[in-house]
Formats: structure tokens, sequence, C-alpha cells
């Protein structure tokens, strides 16, 4: 009888735990990926630029560690083709632009370095620093003297926010930081140099 009452306990608390399992799933699902919103190319002063907003980029994980000053690293990976219609699509250039953010303790700021900047931006308050982030305003994707008029060109998008590998081992004390690692779709998006 006792070994019998060990089964319906195991059964009984598996059941539960499934329960609390199920009931917690929608909840997780909930979160929206992120992506990328309000995508333009337009030509600027001798190259086109790249205009477009990052959508659900900051977890609540990621949010507590910047706060904490661990930096995170964006990265826009930028590929431009050439639309060819007989032939496979000519690969012009490929860039990669590194965005990173890190709380400064002392100074109660933030810094958003850009790589090819000298200067990093100082921004006050971190929901200032989330928008400077997310916004990418006027990125350079490819110079006019690298297409030809009258030509149909595409670029393709997309960006990845990378887990910051720390110092020590301390990734296994700070396992969130590994739930960093996402990207948002790869987009494409059509121009014409007229």
């Amino acid at each position: 009888m006792k070994r019998h009452k060990n089964h319906f306990w195991t059964a009984f608390i598996t059941g539960c735990c499934m329960m609390a399992m199920m009931a917690a799933a929608p909840a997780g699902s909930a979160q929206m990926d992120p992506r990328l919103t309000d995508i333009l190319v337009t030509g600027g002063a001798g190259e086109m630029l790249l205009y477009a907003r990052l959508a659900d980029g900051f977890k609540k994980e990621m949010e507590d560690a910047i706060l904490a000053g661990v930096p995170a690293v964006f990265t826009i990976e930028l590929d431009v083709y050439e639309e060819r219609p007989y032939l496979w699509d000519r690969h012009i250039l490929r860039r990669e632009i590194r965005r990173t953010i890190k709380y400064d303790n002392l100074k109660k700021n933030f810094l958003i370095a850009t790589n090819g900047l000298e200067q990093p931006a100082i921004l006050p308050n971190f929901e200032s620093a989330q928008k400077s982030m997310a916004e990418l305003n006027g990125i350079p994707v490819v110079s006019l003297s690298n297409l030809t008029r009258g030509e149909r060109y595409y670029a393709q998008v997309r960006v990845k926010i990378d887990r910051v590998r720390l110092p020590f081992k301390m990734e296994y004390v700070l396992f969130f930081v590994s739930l960093w690692d996402f990207e948002t779709p790869l987009y494409k998006i059509r121009f014409a140099y007229e």
C-alpha cells in the first residue's frame, strides 16, 4: 500500500509541475521578438542612407544587466546587391556597424560608442539611451560612386545583439547574459539610383 501512495504523490507532483509550465508558456510567448520597422533607404550627400527603428530590442534581463554595468553590443549588418535579371545578383559590399551601450555607474550616465566615430555619445538617462540605440538614422549604406545610374539595387539588413564575453568565467555567475543572443530577421530593401 505504501508503494502505491508513492506513485500517487509522484504522479500528482509531476502533473502539478506540468500544469504550471503550461500556464506559464503563454506569458513567455507573449514577449515580442526584436524586429526592424519604418525601414527606408534614400539618397544623401554622396551616398545612400538607411533609416530604420529597432522595436522590442531590449529585454528585461538585458536592461537589468546594462544597469548593473554590463555592456551590450548591437551589430548592424548591411549587404548591398545589384539586381540583374538573367545573372546572379552582384554583391557590391558588406558593412558591419557595432554600437555599444554601457552604463557608467560613477557618473550616472550612459555611453554609446559606434565604430568609426571617435567620441561616444553621452546620455543622461536610460530611456534616451535606449532610443538612441534603437533608432538607425542616416546609417551610410553605399557610396553613390559604387552605383550606376538607372540600375536597381537592394540592401539586406539585420541587427544582431551579441552576448558580451565577461572575464574570469563570470558568465556562469551572471547566467542571464546568455539570454541576449538574438537577431532580427533579414530585411530586403529595394532602391534605385536615378
